[in-house]
């Protein structure tokens, strides 16, 4: 018996510390693997956005059937990201804040197995829309951030050239057949990111990527872990 309990110890310790996909990635699923490289390198830590920034608006759409997929794809309305990022949000909101602003986010850190579910749902034009699995996503290494800009005096969002996730053409951050003052706030948005090192997606004006996103490992660990 003592021999029994002995080797269910071992595999209970010896369990993969990444997860077996059709593509071969290095990616993290084991949470306490990604504790213990957190206790090496505090900036893998994937933070809670609302916790580390209470004054931030979540609009989490993947947590509800408001979105292009009309599925729930989350079963938490949470937004996480890696300490560095947050960091760095942390100052974008403080920036928007002496202009009347503030931030508004729709999604962060996205667990590789919900990547693969998008592309699996995905129909038609749609897949060219969703990360690849083959590859992953910077949303997977907790080093992107979708989100726009609210005013605060009223609450509302500041009105931007598409609704988030729109699949149109203006959507894209350099189309310009946009009402002057559309542009300028997309624009305001976008240059205020990219001052603290992030850099905005070629087809979607909401989507930002970490720059430095390299140095962090593709993630598959659920929001109900974090």
């Amino acid at each position: 018996m003592k021999n029994y309990f002995a080797v269910l110890l071992l595999v209970a310790t010896c369990l993969p510390a990444f997860s077996q996909n059709k593509a071969n990635l290095k990616i993290v699923s084991n949470y306490n693997a990604y504790r213990a490289d957190v206790a090496k390198n505090p900036d893998l830590e994937l933070v809670e956005i609302k916790k580390a920034i209470p004054s931030v608006v979540l609009d989490i759409r993947y947590a509800t059937t408001n979105n292009f997929m009309n599925q729930v794809m989350y079963k938490q309305a949470r937004a996480f990201a890696r300490k560095p990022v947050v960091e760095k949000l942390k100052l974008i909101q403080a920036a928007l804040k002496k202009k009347g602003y503030g931030l508004k986010i729709y999604d962060g850190y996205r667990p590789y197995a919900v990547t693969v579910s998008f592309y699996e749902k995905a129909q038609g034009e749609d897949k060219k829309f969703v990360a690849d699995p083959a590859k992953g996503s910077k949303h997977n290494r907790g080093c992107a951030v979708d989100l726009s800009i609210i005013d605060l005096k009223t609450g509302k969002d500041v009105p931007m050239p598409t609704p988030y996730d729109s699949f149109e053409a203006a959507a894209a951050p350099t189309y310009n057949n946009l009402p002057a003052n559309i542009i300028k706030n997309r624009d305001f948005l976008i240059n205020l990111m990219h001052a603290h090192g992030f850099k905005v997606v070629y087809h979607e004006w909401w989507h930002f990527d970490f720059i430095g996103w390299e140095k962090f490992d593709l993630m598959d660990i659920p929001f109900e872990q974090l």
